[in-house]
């Protein structure tokens, strides 16, 4: 029997199947779009490292035919024959995914699914609707990916852009079309046709014209025809030559032995300008080319022609000043050109647009995170508060009470309260700009402060420790220790570092963000008795020692109340 699996779901093959030579179908349709199904050979780093291991319609399978594409068959609309065994080591992923092709989005499709089989016999289903998708254009639908042994991942996720930002995704890239190359002829008839009737060219008799593009008469004319296509017309009148506004000096005609004609007067000088002195007439030039950002019709280092009276420059707008350091009469208003990342809204947001690694907890900058509740199906804990953004079917509510709405948590000392975060979707989090940091852990456990945590995996096991003395502000420390398997985020004031502890590691209360869980905390306090006899102290009478061997750490932010 099928094992049903939902997205985020994972299992070894092992467990599936005994086999390796494995049939997977994918079935996806919807009412007027057409789907390009394709699986994705990537190396450890989850990138096409090699061509050859994008298999699709126009390279239906791998150099050593690990994977095939087999088409449509039993009721699926694309199949493929995938041999373990035989896939290379320098392979660690095949990702089979589903792309439109042309307009649409896979919240329209009818419900679909992924399936392996193996001997005959279907041993894993991963079904999926519309209603899991918004405007994606590309999803991934599964996985096999080695992990010691190879496993299959219901995946589910998409990309907007399409194939592009698929490719983009696994490190590919998109080869442009080129534009057809115009026909010649003036006729309907399509390049790739034969001439009609077979005698209309331009052979005499009625001969057709070769297909090879050689003349049929060495003298003639006219220029080859084209592979197959029909004879040129009749040649008409030759083309006028472009237009160059360049400047041309043109000598005035003279008969031999006449006199030269006199030189035009000088024009009036402005008003209150001593009048210009005529200069010597000049030998012709001849023309040259405008240079490059040069205005055809302008010379070299001419700003504007002049257009005003006698030469003066055009005053601007009434009321209005010229620009700072600009000479009186320049254009203003004018746009200062293309921004290098290109023109228009969208060129101007792109920067800023999400960024989806398929990826359970996703960086979107230094002060967002985003994490997707639909990759493994584990709910996640939150700081109350700090969700900014979702997307799906969430809800938010109270660990353990199990009704939604009320957004209320665990306190644990320092006024956290967390919010259980469960659903199929994306929330986006974030506490006043503060730096995020994504800690997973295989395993191994962390003591981060409480005031540091913004959200974790609810699959870790966590507890919190309170650390008590005389000088810590409120009274106590109350810090969280960490273990298991999973991810959690903390957030600091600024960039952290991270030292190693030594004999002599102490820390304030307040920059303090966490340390390894085998460290030993001990509260210091630099107050003596004899210094109590003075009024005042210096501020760092009470801190944090820690104790350790070689390998542990603490982690410091540079921020202090």
């Amino acid at each position: 029997m099928a094992r049903e699996f939902q997205r985020g779901h994972k299992a070894k093959i092992s467990d599936l199947t005994a086999g390796t030579d494995l049939y997977v179908g994918v079935q996806i349709a919807a009412p007027g779009l057409t789907f390009d199904i394709s699986c994705f050979g990537l190396d450890a780093d989850e990138q096409l490292s090699d061509d050859r291991y994008f298999i699709f319609f126009n390279q239906p399978k791998s150099p050593e035919e690990s994977v095939q594409l087999l088409g449509a068959q039993a009721g699926d609309t694309e199949s493929f024959r995938v041999t373990l065994d035989r896939v290379p080591p320098t392979v660690h992923r095949l990702s089979f995914t589903a792309t439109i092709d042309g307009a649409g989005q896979m919240s329209q499709v009818a419900p679909g699914y992924i399936r392996v089989v193996a001997g005959g016999e279907e041993v894993v289903r991963y079904s999926f609707t519309g209603s899991e998708f918004t405007t994606e254009r590309a999803v991934m639908l599964g996985d096999f990916y080695l992990k010691d042994v190879w496993r299959f991942a219901a995946v589910g996720q998409g990309f907007d852009g399409g194939l592009d930002a698929l490719l983009k995704n696994f490190g590919g890239e998109v080869a442009e079309e080129e534009p057809p190359a115009p026909q010649s002829g003036t006729g309907g008839v399509p390049g790739f046709a034969p001439p009609p009737g077979g005698a209309s060219g331009g052979a005499p008799g009625g001969a057709p014209v070769p297909g090879f593009g050689a003349p049929t008469a060495p003298q003639a004319p006219q220029p080859a025809p084209s592979f197959g296509a029909p004879a040129a017309p009749a040649p008409a009148a030759p083309a006028p030559q472009p237009f160059h506004a360049t400047p041309t000096v043109i000598e005035p005609m003279t008969s031999p032995g006449a006199p030269a004609p006199a030189p035009p007067a000088p024009a009036p000088s402005p008003y209150g300008q001593p009048p210009q002195q005529p200069q010597p007439p000049q030998q012709p030039q001849p023309p040259q080319q405008p240079q490059f950002g040069q205005v055809p019709g302008q010379f070299p280092g001419q700003a504007q022609p002049p257009a005003g009276p006698y030469a003066q420059p055009v005053p601007g707008p009434y009321g209005q000043q010229p620009p700072l350091g600009a000479p009186p009469g320049a254009p203003q208003g004018v746009p200062q050109g293309v921004p290098p990342g290109g023109a228009g809204l969208l060129a101007a947001l792109n920067p800023y647009k999400e960024l989806a690694t398929g990826q359970r907890w996703t960086p979107q900058n230094g002060h967002l995170m985003r994490v997707d509740l639909g990759m493994d199906g584990v709910p996640v804990l939150a700081r109350q508060g700090s969700m900014v953004m979702y997307q799906g079917k969430v809800d938010f509510g109270y660990k353990g009470a199990g009704f939604a709405g009320r957004i209320v948590g665990n306190a644990t000392g320092q006024e956290m309260q967390l919010m259980r975060c469960t659903g199929r979707g994306q929330v986006f989090l974030a506490e006043n700009n503060a730096h995020l940091h994504p800690i997973e852990l295989q395993g191994d456990g962390i003591c981060v402060s409480a005031e540091n945590v913004l959200a974790f995996d609810e699959s870790l096991q966590y507890e919190v420790r309170r650390i008590e003395g005389h000088g810590i502000p409120g009274g106590a420390l109350f810090t969280m220790l960490f273990q298991g398997t999973g991810t959690i985020v903390v957030k600091t004031h600024g960039t952290p570092v991270v030292l190693p502890v030594t004999p002599t590691t102490f820390a304030d209360c307040n920059a303090v963000v966490a340390w390894s869980a085998a460290s030993q905390v001990i509260l210091s306090s630099q107050v003596r008795l004899r210094r109590n006899a003075y009024p005042g102290h210096s501020g760092e009478t009470v801190n944090l020692q820690f104790r350790g061997a070689p390998g542990n750490f603490i982690v410091v932010q540079p921020y202090e109340v």
